[in-house]
C-alpha cells in the first residue's frame, strides 16, 4: 500500500477534499458579499437591485460549481446543473437590462433584451 493509499483509508484524503470544499465556499461567499456591496447604493432601485443580484447569481454558481466538483448525490449534482444554466441565463439577462438602465429612463421598459430564465 502506498503512502497515498494509506492517507486515503485514514480519511485525511476526505479531510482535505472537505477542507477545499468548506474553504472555496467560504471565500466565494466573502467574494459574493463584498461584490454585492461594492457599488453602493445609487438611489435607483432598479439598478442597485441588478448591481447587488448579478454577484449574488454569480455566487450561486461557484457554490454549484464546487458541489459538482466535491459533491457525490445525483440529485444534489442534477440541482446543481439546473442552478448554473438557469442563473447563467439570468445573469446575462441582468446585465443587459443593466446596459439599458445606464443609458437613461428606458423608452420600451418591456423590450429587449428581456429578462428571462430556464425555471419553471
Amino acid at each position: 500500500m502506498t503512502d497515498h493509499n494509506a492517507h486515503q483509508e485514514n480519511g485525511h484524503g476526505k479531510d482535505q477534499e472537505k477542507g477545499s470544499f468548506e474553504a472555496g465556499m467560504s471565500t466565494g461567499m466573502a467574494r459574493m458579499m463584498s461584490d454585492m456591496h461594492q457599488s453602493g447604493y445609487t438611489g435607483q432601485p432598479d439598478s442597485d437591485f441588478l448591481a447587488m443580484m448579478i454577484p449574488h447569481h454569480e455566487g450561486a454558481v461557484e457554490m454549484a460549481r464546487l458541489v459538482l466538483i466535491h459533491g457525490r448525490d445525483p440529485m444534489v449534482r442534477q440541482l446543481a446543473e439546473e442552478i448554473i444554466a438557469s442563473q447563467t441565463v439570468e445573469i446575462a439577462s441582468m446585465r443587459g437590462r443593466m446596459a439599458v438602465l445606464r443609458k437613461g429612463p428606458n423608452p420600451q421598459p418591456g423590450g429587449y433584451p428581456a429578462l428571462g430564465a430556464v425555471r419553471g
